[in-house]
């Protein structure tokens, strides 16, 4: 109560003193405008401090609003081309900070600042190429987003492929994030990224060591394999095998996304047969046969679906209808499930199991 009846002038010399590493910050809808403008300064240290404090106040609707529609993110495509590594950073966490809201999102994709962003992707500084990708990535997730991304699709994996090569611990976030990207502009079209020899690309990423890069890897792999051409590119590449090991990772998501990859693979006869020769059934039949209580029933449902619908897809060869029909009794205590979903997928495996010509 006593600080707001002191001057603004002292106010924001109070403020300096209780945090230096930020810039002060004036009272109201003056405090946007007045560190916007305190980042046309040529200190680069001045411009670290606002952009501090602009991260601080955008995480109010208010300020963040006054940020998007008052005309104020042109200015940080200057930024985003700043000699200082720490400006270009913090820049970007700006932009992800307003990308956390729908209104942030449409904003940026109607500003000029794709471009710049994507440039920071070969940035010598890793804060400011993890921090970009992050910003990449956040705006992927809505199909508008995934769609103005579709262009940069063969640059994100020529740098999948610089990654790969190097398998550098520093670098693991980046390239989780890169793929993130990917697997969202796959989903909403797979011929960039298949154009780009991307099923040989995550081929080879699906066997990092980190559990994240492996559960990112399948899943953009899985976007690659819904149209006929991607399914027939994992099977020439010698990629099922991988995924055969990753049916036994220890991570979830892992599984699920391999097995999600296989699920679309067995639909052409390539398929169906690659993975009979590889002894594909026997495992996937193990992972139905796992005991769960009711919490790992909810976890585990997706991986259980697309085992169901992988199995039916082999069960097409009548090779893989002989192995299956004395897995029956296990096809039979899944149509039993409460989960309709999975009771759906179970009946259809069955179904085409019994089948007789």
């Amino acid at each position: 109560r006593d600080i707001l009846r002191i001057s603004s002038k002292r106010w924001l010399r109070f403020q300096k003193m209780m945090d230096p590493n930020r810039a002060p910050v004036a009272f109201g809808r003056r405090a946007v405008p007045q560190l916007f403008e305190q980042l046309q300064v040529q200190d680069p240290a001045h411009k670290v401090r606002a952009l501090t404090s602009l991260c601080d106040l955008v995480h109010e609707p208010e300020r963040l609003y006054q940020t998007v529609t008052g005309g104020f993110l042109k200015q940080l495509q200057v930024l985003l081309q700043d000699e200082d590594a720490a400006v270009r950073s913090k820049t970007c966490e700006l932009l992800q900070l307003v990308m956390n809201h729908s209104i942030g999102r449409s904003a940026l994709l109607a500003s000029s600042l794709l471009t710049p962003l994507s440039d920071l992707m070969d940035d010598p500084s890793a804060s400011c190429r993890t921090n970009a990708h992050r910003v990449l990535s956040s705006l992927a997730q809505m199909p508008a987003g995934a769609e103005a991304l579709l262009s940069l699709v063969h640059k994100l994996m020529l740098k999948l492929c610089q990654l790969e090569e190097l398998r550098q611990e520093k670098q693991e976030e980046e390239q989780e994030l890169l793929l993130s990207t990917l697997t969202s502009c796959s989903r909403l079209d797979p011929l960039p990224a298949l154009a780009s020899d991307g099923v040989r690309v995550l081929g080879q990423t699906l066997t990092h060591t980190s559990p994240s890069i492996r559960r990112e890897a399948a899943a953009a792999l899985m976007a690659l394999s819904v149209p006929a051409d991607g399914k027939q590119q994992v099977c020439d590449q010698g990629i099922l095998s991988n995924l055969l090991v990753l049916l036994h990772d220890r991570n979830l998501d892992v599984q699920t996304n391999a097995a999600g990859v296989i699920m679309n693979t067995v639909i052409i006869r390539p398929g169906k047969y690659l993975c009979l020769e590889l002894g594909v059934i026997p495992v996937l039949l193990e992972l139905l046969s796992e005991e769960e209580d009711e919490e790992q029933k909810k976890r585990r449902k997706t991986l259980v679906i697309y085992c169901l619908r992988a199995l039916t897809a082999l069960s097409e060869a009548p090779e893989g209808r002989v192995i299956l029909s004395t897995a029956l009794p296990l096809l039979e205590r899944r149509r039993n499930e409460q989960d309709e979903d999975v009771r759906r997928a179970a009946r259809t495996a069955i179904k085409v199991v019994t089948w007789k010509p």
